[in-house]
């Protein structure tokens, strides 16, 4: 079970707010008396339009990392000529050694199941999917047995038609690669198609599961949902910080004094979340950098620690929101194979269906190599840029559009170490063990 970090107590718990309320082991009593399904009886007491128009007014925005607009990607949806539609949850979670969405799907289940009947409902969509991650045994089993106790009680499934409104929930283990959490690749996914992303336009909203509209939200996203119509709009906009509203998980981990789960309130500087969720570093640790949204994130230095949790601030500094992971960096680490290593990784879960991703990534990754390991050419650093920008701008989707994000924020931030592997083949951390070739003068033989 991961570790939930406490936070200040003025900080608004809504996405936590009833975990630890009920256990989600013990059925649906419980969950009811921590909140569940109300928001359910409380929309269907009105109709879908209410429910779209609510959430707008709140400010929702996707929680998966891209952050669009949640009431707008409805809306969309509900204007198709198209009787039938799909609502999608993503709880895949791909990043690797991430746990906030598998914390939320353990710990509250029901909060995932009603937000997503409540989309459904927002969108006139009969059938829904949660896609889990098929290695989140207890997040499966627990979210199962909150549908099948939904259905019982008749909130949702066939014996819901007497309320106004049914929609059959389905939760889909899947196996997959990390470009899994890209929308199109997903719905491939979920009719065990070969996991590539498609060209957009037209949006899922538009055209997606078997080409019908279909919503596709992260759980934490869907999670907020219920907490937005029992409290109100007013309550989850005015929760957020610098403009921004609601709140947001993040997971701290690396140097930090203390690593978990906690949620935040959006627009909160990152050297806060450091020191007021995370205790600050670790004992014998100073701080380097952040890594900020997972693999495809960013390096920050200290000097950005004013940066706020905001998807607009953070590209701009540039990183991600992402999945909304923070690598705390000691300063004993050494960025440029830091950086190396997520090229790697984002080399190797290239789909392969576009070039620039396909091959430029690898690119980015051997350029990085030659440097770690002392091989790097003079024409290294603009070809590195260059590189970028033509896997950034080409690229189909966001895998290929965020792929060099670790290498350019590191050239960014810390260009003297960067100087010193490409320049003079030197790793001021001690960490890379570059080649050093010197010239040997030729024995004569006698």
């Amino acid at each position: 079970m991961a570790t939930l970090l406490a936070t200040p107590p003025e900080w608004p718990r809504i996405t936590l707010g009833a975990v630890g309320q009920y256990d989600p082991a013990d059925g649906l009593a419980g969950a009811e008396r921590a909140g569940a399904w109300a928001a359910w009886r409380q929309a269907l007491a009105a109709d879908p339009e209410t429910l779209v128009a609510l959430v707008r007014r709140a400010g929702l925005r996707g929680r998966g990392g891209a952050g669009y607009p949640t009431a707008d990607k409805w809306r969309v949806a509900r204007a198709q000529d198209d009787p039938v539609r799909f609502v999608v949850a993503n709880g895949i979670e791909a990043d690797p050694g991430a746990f906030i969405d598998r914390t939320l799907m353990e710990l509250d289940p029901h909060a995932i199941v009603e937000g997503t009947a409540l989309a459904a409902y927002a969108v006139g969509a009969h059938d829904a999917y949660i896609a889990v991650n098929a290695a989140y045994g207890v997040a499966l089993e627990r979210l199962r047995a909150a549908v099948v106790a939904a259905e019982d009680a008749g909130y949702i499934g066939a014996a819901a038609e007497a309320r106004g409104f049914d929609v059959r929930i389905e939760v889909r283990p899947l196996q997959g690669a990390f470009v899994l959490g890209e929308e199109t690749v997903l719905l491939r996914a979920l009719r065990s198609d070969r996991g590539m992303p498609d060209q957009r336009p037209p949006f899922p909203a538009v055209r997606g599961l078997d080409g019908h509209p279909t919503i596709v939200n992260n759980v934490e996203t869907l999670a907020a949902i219920p907490w937005i119509v029992r409290q109100g709009p007013e309550a989850f906009a005015a929760a957020g910080r610098g403009g921004l509203a609601g709140t947001k998980l993040v997971q701290l981990s690396g140097s930090a004094r203390q690593n978990g789960v906690a949620e935040v309130p959006m627009g909160t500087p990152l050297g806060e979340i450091l020191e007021g969720v995370g205790g600050g570093m670790a004992a014998g640790s100073v701080l380097k950098a952040l890594l900020v949204g997972g693999p495809a994130g960013g390096f920050l230095p200290e000097s950005a620690l004013e940066t706020p949790l905001d998807p607009v601030a953070l590209a701009a500094a540039g990183a991600i929101l992402g999945s909304g992971q923070i690598l705390v960096v000691d300063r004993r680490a050494c960025i440029v194979e830091l950086g190396r290593l997520m090229e790697r990784f984002m080399s190797d879960e290239s789909c392969g269906k576009c070039v620039p991703c396909r091959i430029g990534t690898r690119r980015l990754f051997e350029l990085a190599d030659r440097a770690t390991s002392g091989r790097p050419r003079p024409s290294d650093p603009q070809l590195l840029l260059d590189l970028a920008a033509d896997v950034r701008d080409g690229s189909l989707c966001g895998h290929g559009i965020h792929a060099p994000n670790p290498l350019l924020s590191g050239m960014r931030y810390f260009k003297d170490e960067y100087d010193a592997h490409f320049n003079a083949g030197l790793c001021p951390a001690g960490v890379c063990q570059p080649l050093h070739v010197t010239t040997v003068a030729t024995a004569t033989s006698h």
